[in-house]
């Protein structure tokens, strides 16, 4: 899992991932929203007749190509996998860890965080870094 040594800005990076996850979930369903339900482009073509083109009436289609087209979308996603993937994989312990470090409101400290999952300052350190590496790895950033 720990391959090559990250980076400490790169760790970080992955770290910030981890805190920014949920407002990634709430953005990921809002774009999808948008593009699905509606917020589509506005026809300014005011004099558009007969002739003019205007694009095919195929909307399923044309939401399904800006959905794989929106390049945002596909890397919050591709984040939101990783992360996802790599906790599923955790015991009970380290998902408290991850819940209670980077997912809760008032983002405790890491003394208070071992605590209440019953584990040294050492050991939430250990699981820290093997989270981290373990996401790094799934996109490419080790």
């Amino acid at each position: 899992m720990q391959g090559t040594e990250l980076k400490g800005a790169t760790f970080k990076y992955i770290e910030s991932e981890l805190y920014a996850y949920p407002d990634y979930q709430r953005e990921i369903r809002q774009i999808r929203d948008e593009i699905i339900h509606g917020q589509g482009e506005v026809d300014e073509n005011i004099g558009a007749g007969k002739n003019s083109y205007r694009s095919p009436g195929q909307p399923t289609e044309i939401r399904a190509t800006k959905l794989e087209a929106n390049k945002r979308l596909r890397r919050l996603e591709e984040i939101s996998n990783a992360i996802e993937r790599v906790y599923e994989q955790l015991d009970d312990t380290q998902k408290n860890l991850v819940h209670l470090r980077y997912w809760s409101k008032r983002g405790a400290n890491w003394e208070y965080v071992a605590d209440e999952c019953f584990v040294s300052r050492r050991t939430a350190f250990n699981y820290r870094r093997e989270i981290v590496y373990a996401i790094a790895h799934l996109l490419g950033e080790n």
